[in-house]
């Protein structure tokens, strides 16, 4: 069953022109977003700054006395969304974590396709390993194809994390699970132009949709990476891949915890006040990640 906060949801998006609409204007969309987000409110945090990390902008936020340093990367289909999207989500992560948060302003398509947003992620792994003032334990942290950049980084990466958080990972560009049959919100064509603009562009897409750098449920070996809490929502499109992941990371020998939230869609960690399952999901995300540090 859909939950009230979850249809309410959809109800008030159900007339917004989709994104694959030809008349969609990217540029226009992405400042929406960020003006609807500055409206949000936020935690202060000890020490907010933004730095050039190898050419990548990221954005440091502070605790008092941290006791790690979480890299975050944002969701939005790899299209949308940036670090001042992400601003509010960041600084409650901050004072429920006591760790570092590091967001990383990764390039999007379709100006920039893929590989360069998992590019610019090793660029900020290679930044954060020469600074001294952002010490580990590292964890990597993402939400939808932010999990997909996360899980990438730390496959790239090995060593480097000490733990990971996948919040409904966007993971897999063949779309032909189970759950692509049962749409609510986040709906299987939005799904496929987002991967479409992450190749860049539906020639490309037939020749990178394999590749496990862009659609890392094609790793053959999940050997080695670090311990993940991989959540799920009930009814997103994205469920089975995000399930399917955690059971393979289970039988690599990988320390896994998976949770499906339950009446619930794609999209609703960020929205606290509004799904009475976001604040948990902060608790449990940032508990995750302090056990390991």
């Amino acid at each position: 069953m859909l939950y009230p906060q979850a249809r309410r949801a959809i109800e008030a998006t159900a007339d917004d022109v989709p994104v694959y609409d030809p008349s969609v204007d990217i540029d226009r969309l992405r400042a929406e977003v960020q003006e609807f987000s500055r409206a949000q409110p936020r935690d202060d945090v000890a020490q907010v700054a933004d730095h050039d990390a190898d050419t990548v902008t990221v954005r440091v936020y502070r605790p008092e006395s941290p006791i790690g340093t979480i890299v975050h990367l944002h969701g939005g289909g790899f299209v949308l969304n940036d670090i001042e999207v992400h601003d509010a989500i960041c600084r409650a992560m901050t004072n429920r974590s006591q760790m570092n948060v590091v967001a990383v302003e990764y390039r999007r398509p379709p100006e920039h396709p893929f590989p360069a947003a998992p590019d610019d992620v090793d660029r900020v792994i290679g930044w954060l390993g020469r600074r001294t003032d952002l010490t580990g334990p590292f964890f990597a942290h993402g939400d939808s194809a932010g999990a997909n950049l996360a899980l990438v980084a730390a496959h790239r990466n090995p060593g480097f994390f000490r733990a990971m958080v996948l919040i409904y990972p966007f993971i897999d560009a063949r779309m032909d699970t189970e759950s692509y049959a049962h749409p609510t919100g986040f709906t299987p064509a939005t799904a496929a132009w987002f991967w479409e603009q992450y190749a860049g562009g539906a020639d490309r897409l037939d020749a990178v949709r394999d590749l496990p750098d862009f659609s890392p449920a094609r790793l053959e070996s999940l050997a080695g990476l670090p311990p993940a809490l991989v959540v799920s929502a009930e009814h997103d499109i994205l469920r089975d891949e995000a399930e399917s992941l955690a059971a393979r990371l289970a039988q690599a020998g990988v320390e896994v915890v998976a949770v499906r939230y339950l009446g619930l869609d794609h999209g609703f960690w960020r929205m606290v006040g509004e799904f009475d399952a976001a604040e948990p999901l902060m608790v449990q995300a940032c508990g995750f990640m302090a056990m390991h540090a």
